[in-house]
């Protein structure tokens, strides 16, 4: 790993919980956060997965931790914010990146079984955890929230209805947790990826018809690679956006122009 930054984005001794980050976005940005200074708790559904994820940010020079938790299962977010709390000391950045989508259909097909599911992950999930780790940045002074959204949650997709308002959704509650949590000193924005060339959203571009489609209204005429949101992401977990609280932050090659 190389030398750990001074100044502005200098994440020394800090302690950050990503969520998601077995693999894809939530790995890049936990590897990132942690080639910066922080002490990087991971989370996602398989053990095996993470434990994978934490040897590679520990083989890069990094300090990690990790643990299978659901963002569904309320005694697995408490698991979780007690281990970074155990191991690290406390908490001081919490990305909220988890998410599912198990559907792709026309909004008039969908369930209440799949409503209930992409809400309880995508919007339940990150308040929920996010209620867990305020009093622990309370306690330290303040902190930074990072939820995940997605350009869904600022132009809905047609196929992606409920994905698209579960992030409108977090775009929402990103900006009254930031309302609510700033005199405390949390400071809590949202980032909104276009598309990613992740296992998560391969059903779009290893599609040629879908893919030619988006990568048309990308100024920048190609979708991202994971590690292209690192840069944002530190950016809103270090002091160099200490002003910054409630904004809703785009990574999408200009796609919303």
């Amino acid at each position: 790993m190389s030398d750990r930054p001074s100044g502005l984005f200098d994440l020394k001794d800090k302690v950050a919980v990503v969520t998601g980050s077995s693999r894809g976005i939530g790995l890049a940005m936990a590897s990132g956060l942690s080639e910066f200074g922080a002490n990087v708790v991971l989370c996602g559904r398989k053990q095996e997965g993470i434990d994978a994820a934490v040897e590679t940010i520990r083989a890069a020079g990094g300090n990690a931790a990790g643990i299978a938790a659901h963002m569904g299962k309320a005694d697995d977010l408490q698991r979780l914010v007690e281990t970074a709390v155990e191991t690290f000391g406390g908490i001081d950045i919490l990305v909220n990146n988890a998410a599912t989508n198990p559907v792709f259909g026309p909004l008039i097909d969908n369930d209440d079984a799949a409503f209930d599911k992409i809400m309880e992950v995508n919007v339940k999930g990150p308040l929920n955890l996010a209620k867990h780790v305020h009093p622990h940045m309370v306690e330290r002074g303040g902190g930074s929230i990072i939820n995940v959204s997605s350009i869904g949650g600022l132009h809905p997709e047609p196929m992606l209805g409920l994905y698209s308002m579960s992030k409108a959704s977090l775009i929402s509650l990103t900006k009254v947790m930031a309302a609510e949590w700033g005199e405390q000193g949390i400071r809590v924005n949202a980032l909104c990826p276009g598309l990613i060339k992740t296992q998560f959203s391969q059903a779009l571009w290893s599609n040629e018809k879908i893919l030619n489609r988006a990568v048309s209204k990308i100024p920048l005429h190609r979708i991202a690679q994971p590690e292209e949101l690192v840069g944002m992401t530190v950016y809103l977990a270090s002091s160099a956006s200490s002003f910054c609280t409630g904004a809703v932050l785009t990574v999408d090659g200009g796609h919303t122009i």
